[in-house]
């Protein structure tokens, strides 16, 4: 099975509580709230920092950011995304600069980013290598570098595969959202990290807040139509664990 990355380009794919990208809105609380949290315990705040979101979608990460005070770039290379994004950040009253781009090939020049951040991306580029580098050259000396992405594990392949995408019964996400193949485990990411001259700092994992159980039951009832994505998506209460990593993980890494 191969990514379809196709999927981006749909009309109407990231802001409708209807639609399966719906669900990235509870993660993206849970992540961006990680990484202001991580920020603070460095010193580092939001406002007026310079950010770059690699694989921006619909903005959905970039919005939160812009919320914060920062001056927020995003780049992705789904022109229906960014138009998306556009829409709804003038919609909201945010000043978000949207700009056609690709992790592999960052269109700014040298160190010209206090903190870049790229999520939901690395489990879909050609080159994960390369997309790290990237990052990093964009980025200042001494800033952030931060990421989520998918743990290659057998519980991912059950959990984000099997029950996500395969299996009728419960799935949300279309067939081809995810490959397993292309996950990155901690230990590929940390070397390609300190090949490119970040440190990283830590890893941590995001996972329901919910028994699973209850997760079962939540995905039954979204496959039945009894939820909406974004309900369903919302009641997971998904949550940042510094002890599971082997789904979707996170964390910060600082150019030194």
């Amino acid at each position: 099975m191969a990514v379809d990355n196709e999927l981006y380009n749909e009309p109407g794919t990231w802001w409708d509580d209807d639609r399966p990208m719906a669900t990235l809105l509870a993660l993206t609380v849970a992540r961006f709230d990680y990484f202001e949290e991580a920020l603070k315990k460095h010193g580092i705040s939001l406002e007026g920092k310079r950010v770059l979101d690699i694989g921006c979608g619909g903005g959905l990460l970039a919005e939160e950011f812009a919320k914060a005070g920062a001056q927020v770039t995003g780049i992705d290379p789904s022109l229906e995304s960014l138009e998306a994004a556009h829409l709804h950040a003038k919609q909201s009253g945010l000043d978000i600069d949207y700009r056609h781009g690709i992790a592999e090939e960052v269109p700014f020049g040298d160190e010209e980013f206090d903190l870049v951040y790229c999520c939901d991306v690395l489990e879909h580029v050609s080159d994960v290598d390369r997309s790290v580098s990237e990052a990093a050259r964009v980025l200042k000396r001494d800033g952030y570098y931060l990421f989520d992405t998918i743990n290659r594990t057998a519980k991912s392949k059950i959990v984000m595969i099997k029950l996500f995408q395969e299996w009728s019964a419960f799935s949300w996400a279309p067939r081809d959202l995810h490959d397993w193949d292309k996950f990155v485990t901690p230990e590929e990411l940390e070397r390609s990290l300190t090949r490119h001259g970040l440190k990283n700092e830590e890893f941590v994992g995001f996972v329901p807040g919910r028994g699973p159980l209850k997760v079962l039951s939540l995905l039954r009832a979204r496959a039945k139509g009894r939820l909406s994505y974004g309900e369903m998506g919302r009641r997971m209460r998904i949550t940042m664990s510094r002890t599971d990593i082997s789904g979707g993980y996170g964390g910060h890494a600082r150019k030194s």
